[in-house]
């Protein structure tokens, strides 16, 4: 079984590389971009015994910084 998770920044967290792109927009001519924030995907194959609340704490240990980032699980 495939497992998404999205590893993003909590709001009112600065994105330096979320603020590196959205200048990277703008110098390539794009308008109408009025904010950019950068996360992670990481895909995870395992086995359908595997719990939602295990993979929660997998993220929490290991994958997410839970004291800047949120992350969000999806099964595919």
């Amino acid at each position: 079984m495939n497992i998404r998770v999205f590893v993003t920044l909590k709001n009112g967290v600065l994105d330096p590389q979320g603020r590196a792109i959205h200048h990277a927009i703008e110098n390539l001519g794009f308008e109408g971009v009025n904010d950019v924030r950068a996360g992670r995907l990481i895909e995870l194959d395992v086995d359908p015994a595997v719990t939602d609340e295990q993979i929660a704490e997998i993220c929490t240990k290991l994958l997410a910084n839970m004291v800047i980032e949120n992350f969000e699980i999806q099964r595919v």
